[in-house]
């Protein structure tokens, strides 16, 4: 991504609001556009500001982390969530999936690996901490009932989407399939169109609700 990144802060906790302002305006091409202590001033901040990144806690007065997230995304779908949260049950990570957050984090995640996953969702990609990926990958990959309504996948289509569900970007795919990046953003464009959806977090959502499995 060009220029510099801007993040809106959302967190209920002044202490831990204010270090991550630290660490974000201490990390080069980032900056804090501002702040917001509950659901409905993040869907308003996020409306005024136009913020590339929103750092969204689950846990909010007034409005919680996932319907302001779905509030934002709805009016600004180019604006990536980030949910930064103590929560690690599956059904906040696919209720906030769901919702259009494009990754996942809990809040004892090291400093360099928020500064990471802000930036990969700043560009547009999709990030979750390696124990929610691990337990995305194996909803996907061991799940045995199947929605006949869902879309016919190829084998790999499907092998791609499983990586999608690790929080790899398309450079890293076609390095891990030893693949040109076209060829991949040709297969996750047709993954994209099948599932009917925008994003790689939508997509990811979708295939653990269908039951989805390895093979046909």
């Amino acid at each position: 991504m060009f220029g510099t990144l801007r993040v809106l802060v959302v967190d209920d906790h002044p202490v831990f609001r204010a270090a991550l302002r630290a660490l974000l305006e201490g990390t080069d091409g980032v900056e804090v556009a501002g702040e917001a202590a509950d659901g409905l001033h993040a869907v308003a901040l996020a409306h005024q500001l136009e913020p590339d990144v929103v750092l969204m806690d689950l846990n909010l007065p007034d409005l919680d982390g996932v319907e302001a997230t779905r509030r934002i995304v709805a009016a600004a779908p180019h604006t990536g969530v980030l949910m930064l949260t103590m929560f690690e049950n599956e059904a906040a990570v696919f209720a906030a999936m769901r919702a259009g957050a494009r990754g996942y984090l809990l809040k004892g995640a090291r400093n360099e690996q928020i500064i990471r996953a802000v930036r990969v969702i700043g560009d547009g990609e999709a990030i979750f901490s390696p124990a929610i990926a691990t337990r995305v990958l194996s909803l996907l990959g061991t799940a045995t009932r199947r929605d006949e309504s869902f879309p016919r996948l190829t084998a790999r289509e499907k092998e791609i989407m499983l990586l999608i569900a690790r929080g790899m970007g398309n450079a890293s795919i076609a390095e891990e399939l030893v693949l040109s990046q076209k060829t991949v953003r040709n297969h996750v464009s047709h993954i994209f169109r099948k599932l009917r959806v925008t994003d790689r977090a939508q997509a990811i959502a979708k295939a653990r609700e269908a039951g989805i499995a390895r093979s046909e």
